[in-house]
């Protein structure tokens, strides 16, 4: 990175295959086409695989680590449930607000939790507060087992980040859904997989299969569920639309 030289009046132009956008640098526009391009140009790189947190990958851009710790936070969930474990970064990151608020513990769920992956999660100082599911997260047996682990949690909260087709995750939300407790949030990440099919590493049907198609049609039929627009103001979000608040009477105090 270094510096360059962009005044007030600069322009911000993009020319993809012979059309061009152009718009102030400094404007709201401006703010919202350079995300849209790290969004793209930070997934080809894989920068959402640099983040650690204490000590475990979390796979996430930083501005969605940061918000999710907000959240983490201001519910102070005594349970959060994950589907997708990979390295247990977030597994920890929850489990590390937890230890801080004196209470709480974490459930992850994969279909596979990889040997030396359990081995580093469970060697972890706070692996006291996690306890690993493995099996697919929609099968009837491990949704079972999760429910009956959820007993006496007063503040539920879900991050589902597993499979990431249109169908897969619209069957986690009407699963999980329940079990969050009103005023806590729903997270389902990696909606942005729709929009970097176009980059070199991207795959063609992710244009037409993503998480954003399974949020979309959740929401139509559950109006106890809401977009919190808050969670992505830091610019670049591998999950747009996908910071779900369940709603109530008694809203808690926005991060």
């Amino acid at each position: 990175m270094h510096d360059v030289n962009a005044p007030k009046d600069s322009k911000l132009t993009l020319d993809a295959g012979g059309q061009q956008l152009s718009v102030d640098l400094y404007s709201k526009e401006g703010f919202d086409l350079l995300n849209s391009l790290l969004l793209k140009v930070g997934a080809e790189q894989k920068v959402m695989y640099e983040p650690t947190w204490l000590g475990r990958p979390i796979i996430q851009f930083a501005n969605d680590v940061v918000v999710t710790q907000e959240l983490l936070w201001k519910v102070k969930p005594d349970l959060v449930i994950e589907t997708g474990v990979a390295h247990g970064g977030s597994l920890i990151l929850s489990a590390s607000i937890q230890q801080l608020l004196g209470e709480g513990r974490v459930i992850g769920v994969d279909i596979e939790v990889r040997p030396h992956n359990r081995k580093a999660i469970e060697e972890h100082p706070l692996a006291h507060r996690v306890e690993l599911i493995e099996g697919s997260s929609i099968a009837p047996e491990t949704v079972a087992a999760v429910k009956a682990r959820v007993q006496g949690a007063k503040r539920i909260m879900v991050i589902l980040d597993s499979n990431h087709s249109a169908e897969h995750v619209r069957t986690e939300m009407n699963l999980y859904a329940e079990l969050v407790s009103p005023g806590s949030y729903m997270i389902v990440q990696d909606g942005a997989q729709a929009w970097v099919s176009d980059i070199p590493r991207g795959k063609a049907e992710w244009k037409n299969d993503h998480p954003l198609i399974a949020i979309d049609g959740f929401l139509a039929e559950n109006a106890d569920f809401e977009i919190d627009e808050s969670c992505t103001r830091l610019g670049v979000t591998s999950s747009p639309r996908g910071y779900l608040r369940k709603t109530s009477s008694e809203r808690l105090t926005p991060p």
